[in-house]
């Protein structure tokens, strides 16, 4: 795998990236060492370890995550809670480097096959939508409205991009996951 036009940290956590998803895929998750990974990708395992603090961050750490709620911090106060939630998902669908298709495909079925990591997946999600909630009810929006909003748009992007990744669509996974925020917000093509 080569990444150009990167810097030497972000083609080296790529490298690991890359790697350590097709050894999961190979040789099962639980097979797979750190060690191997660091072994593969040609640097030493402290090295694996300052780019992912543990072997499930491989599979876990995305960088769309941490723009979900600056995006939904952004989108208009006007709206009503979980309209303002999709319109917030759809800027950071539209304006964040979402990771190639493929790997995230394949990260999705590593997840969805291991407990541990399906367990992580639930884990992250609940951060995020936590953070969604504090941006709702920083801006009066009730507690328990908020949590709901952010929930149900988180819910249908899960199972969105589930199906997505179940299928071997050429769709892209971009528009697959702004069709079930259509489906939350009235704007689903019919």
């Amino acid at each position: 795998m080569t990444v150009t036009g990167t810097s030497r940290t972000a083609r080296t956590r790529a490298l690991l990236q890359a790697t350590a998803l097709r050894l999961f895929s190979e040789q099962g998750y639980d097979a797979t060492t750190v060690e191997q990974i660091a072994r593969v990708a040609g640097v030493s395992h402290m090295t694996f370890f300052r780019y992912f603090p543990t072997k499930d961050a491989v599979v876990l750490e995305d960088g769309f995550d941490p723009a979900i709620a600056a995006a939904v911090a952004a989108a208009s106060t006007e709206l009503e809670p979980l309209a303002r939630v999709c319109a917030g998902l759809r800027v950071a669908l539209t304006h964040v480097d979402l990771p190639d298709q493929e790997e995230v495909r394949l990260r999705v079925r590593i997840a969805a096959g291991h407990p541990a990591l399906r367990a992580g997946t639930y884990a992250a999600t609940e951060v995020t939508q936590g953070e969604i909630a504090e941006v709702l009810v920083a801006d009066g929006v009730s507690l328990f409205e908020a949590r709901v909003a952010s929930a149900a748009a988180l819910a249908a992007l899960t199972v969105a991009l589930h199906e997505w990744c179940l299928s071997d669509s050429n769709e892209p996974m971009s528009s697959r996951l702004g069709a079930a925020l259509g489906v939350l917000d009235g704007t689903a093509m019919r």
